[in-house]
């Protein structure tokens, strides 16, 4: 019997070795998995639509449900999930030592809507009461010049967004003073190439995020399962099917995580890690589906409005294909 041919564009992680290798394979669906850097699948997925399906910034995917003809239907299937009070970064020329005083300042971000930059402005507003539109954001690459917004933004006029210059790089800028501060989701190489003029507004920020999930529940969400929705719309099943696979060989690492006899990575106190993180986030302490994740996406669309990324306050229930909001029981 023939099997549904689908092109899937994923960073290479442990929860998707098995999908990328054949050890797990969809229901009824021959994967052809690309393994691909994430800005380069994001680019490519958002700009040309080149998979099937493929992991995408949830920020770039909820700013396009606010398209007249939404291109893509997500799956709750979170790849990437990062606390960000690490990625922070200050220049030392900025004079900054507390979150308050990035008030009027001038703050880098690679791109205004990306994710991981909507999570810090978020939690630096709840957290410490920085308005987002308090400083003005200067946008561009990071380390290579010329980046810009994958998706062209309607902003409200409260926010004051300003590209770099087209030979300049956030990361020179940052230890050279140009600018105050950055918001990213890669550590700048100016970080370690030059500490004493680049730092982390937060140096200790295992213990700050560890307390923020204690109080608040959430673990960031990063990136979701996109698919193409005339590829979905053609054969709805492959949410589900697609779903249950990448759960699948994620509980295949848990397991794997635990092992003492060979470690599974090269990290030597791997097991304390897992351990530790089982004590404080549980033993599915990286949760796909909706219902467990209900609450951490509300609050991510909150910022998102608030930032004015969409111009509706989306809910959560408007992210995802139906099929995935239950199953069955015996």
């Amino acid at each position: 019997m023939s099997r549904l041919s689908i092109s899937l564009a994923c960073w290479n992680y442990d929860r998707t070795q098995a999908l990328a290798d054949g050890t797990i394979r969809p229901d009824g669906i021959d994967l052809n998995m690309q393994t691909l850097d994430v800005e380069e699948t994001f680019f490519r997925m958002l700009r040309h639509r080149e998979f099937d399906a493929a992991e995408m910034s949830l920020s770039s995917y909820c700013v396009s449900l606010g398209r007249p003809d939404p291109a893509f239907v997500a799956i709750p299937v979170f790849p990437s999930r990062l606390f960000r009070h690490s990625c922070i970064f200050v220049s030392a020329k900025s004079g900054i030592e507390r979150p308050e005083d990035l008030v009027g300042k001038r703050i880098g971000v690679p791109e205004y809507q990306m994710t991981a930059p909507v999570w810090i402005r978020g939690i630096l507003a709840d957290e410490y009461g920085v308005d987002p539109a308090s400083v003005t954001y200067h946008t561009g690459g990071e380390e290579q010049p010329g980046r810009d917004e994958k998706l062209k933004l309607d902003l409200p006029e409260r926010f004051h967004l300003r590209p770099i210059g087209p030979g300049q790089t956030l990361s020179r800028m940052l230890a050279d003073g140009e600018i105050d501060a950055l918001h990213t989701a890669r550590t700048p190489s100016t970080f370690y190439s030059e500490p004493d003029k680049v730092r982390r507004l937060f140096p200790d920020f295992v213990p700050l995020e560890q307390d923020y999930y204690r109080r608040t529940g959430i673990f960031p969400i990063m990136h979701v399962i996109a698919i193409r929705r005339d590829v979905y719309e053609k054969n709805r099943w492959i949410a589900r099917s697609l779903q249950t696979a990448f759960e699948a060989a994620q509980a295949k690492v848990y397991e794997e995580l635990l092992v003492t006899a060979s470690l599974k990575t090269m990290l030597p106190w791997q097991i304390a890690a897992v351990e530790e993180a089982v004590a404080l986030l549980g033993r599915d302490w990286w949760p796909y589906g909706f219902k467990a994740n209900r609450a951490v996406i509300d609050t991510f669309l909150r910022y998102h409005h608030e930032q004015g990324l969409s111009p509706r306050r989306l809910q959560p229930e408007d992210l995802f294909a139906e099929e995935c909001f239950e199953a069955f029981r015996i």
